[in-house]
């Protein structure tokens, strides 16, 4: 099969290489579906960079989507043939979900209505947001902020927060800023002023803050919209600057309750509320398996505007 994978740590355009490789058996408690859908994130990068450095080669490429190929040992919740999303195994496997086929380590079947390739956009974003909601005890009634929803991860927040009854602020560009509105959030403009234009929309104290942004030096601002009270703000993107401030961030929030059931639990819900039209992550692009140096190149600029997505059953 192919695959997009690097034999070394560095800069993902000068490791990453497609090749072919053995197609990978699944061992117990795994499957492996024939990938139509692959999604890519700033995570990847990341990944070929040293990010939880393991064994080499390594693929990458974590949100997948496809149909049942195989099933390992113990595994009896779906069969062959069977359309599911999840995450590939990319710790454990030398190559991910940027291949032709892929061994997934959690999947969750994808409802009537739900096309593969929205579903594979799905995985990470909700996984992130769901978890850091959660982590900051988001409540029905509770007003949060959320910075940076116009990223996928915050994009998939807002929906969320918006679902379990919060009051949402929202900081966004002119992309998504009307699509947010739709859903259900003010919007104000990020940058520089930030507490000042919170303020101004009269909405009253804002208990949370959830910051999805690259960094921006918005955490001070965030800080003090929240009644300069850190501990109710989590950043999962800048952690310098948590660390000077006392906010918290994902790395540093308990290990002992990043659980399946926190990271995944919420995955049948919102892939029937996707499948009624109900939830989105949005898809920027997509690209066969061949062009991932053209869906790279998007992605480190910075301004993907929604998900990225290899699409390996597309003819090259």
């Amino acid at each position: 099969m192919r695959t997009l994978r690097f034999h070394e740590n560095g800069e993902p355009a000068d490791v990453l290489r497609l090749e072919t490789a053995p197609v990978p058996e699944p061992g117990p408690g795994r499957i492996r579906v024939a990938v139509h859908a692959c999604g890519l994130a700033p995570a990847d990068w990341a990944l070929c960079r040293g990010l939880f450095p393991g064994t080499l080669p390594r693929g990458i490429g974590c949100d997948v989507s496809g149909i049942v190929e195989a099933v390992g040992p113990g595994v009896t919740d779906v069969a062959v043939g069977d359309r599911v999303f999840g995450t590939a195994d990319f710790a454990r496997q030398p190559s991910a979900g940027a291949a032709d086929r892929a061994v997934l380590d959690h999947w969750f079947a994808v409802p009537e209505g739900l096309d593969l390739t929205r579903a594979a956009a799905l995985p990470m974003a909700l996984s992130t947001a769901s978890w850091h909601l959660a982590r900051l005890g988001l409540a029905a009634d509770s007003t949060i902020l959320i910075n940076g929803a116009g990223t996928t991860i915050g994009y998939a927040a807002v929906q969320i927060a918006v679902i379990r009854g919060a009051r949402v602020i929202a900081t966004a560009g002119q992309t998504y800023a009307e699509q947010l509105r739709t859903l259900g959030a003010a919007v104000v403009g990020y940058g520089e002023g930030l507490a000042e234009r919170v303020k101004a929309l009269g909405a009253g104290q804002v208990d949370l803050a959830f910051d999805t942004a690259p960094p921006s030096g918005a955490l001070p601002e965030l800080v003090e919209i929240v009644g300069d009270d850190p501990k109710r703000v989590l950043t999962c993107s800048d952690m310098a600057a948590a660390a000077e401030l006392g906010v918290r961030d994902t790395f540093h929030e308990d290990p002992a309750k990043r659980t399946d059931d926190e990271l995944f639990g919420v995955f049948p819900e919102f892939a029937q509320l996707a499948a009624e039209g109900r939830f989105t992550v949005p898809v920027a692009g997509t690209f066969p398996l061949t062009d991932w140096r053209k869906a790279l190149e998007i992605s480190l600029t910075g301004h993907a505007r929604g998900k990225l997505l290899l699409l390996p059953a597309d003819a090259d």
